[in-house]
């Protein structure tokens, strides 16, 4: 089952990555509440959060650059 220190460190590494490609995502955080519910499987949540359009098109073309190599 993911910790949260888990949930940290991914949240970490999702943010770098982005940073990479020189996206930001001023709301990513870890979703709290899902450590107080009880899904299956038990993990915790990430909130990728609202971001303007200029974020989503840049995210959108990493994503494609990424899945075209």
């Amino acid at each position: 089952m993911p910790t949260p220190y888990d949930t940290t460190l991914c949240l970490e590494e999702l943010r770098a990555a982005l940073a990479l490609h020189g996206i930001t995502l001023p709301s990513l955080r870890m979703d709290l509440p899902t450590f107080a519910a009880t899904y299956e499987p038990p993990a915790g949540l990430i909130t990728l959060g609202n971001c303007n359009t200029a974020t989503a098109r840049a995210l959108a073309a990493a994503l494609r650059e990424a899945a075209e190599r």
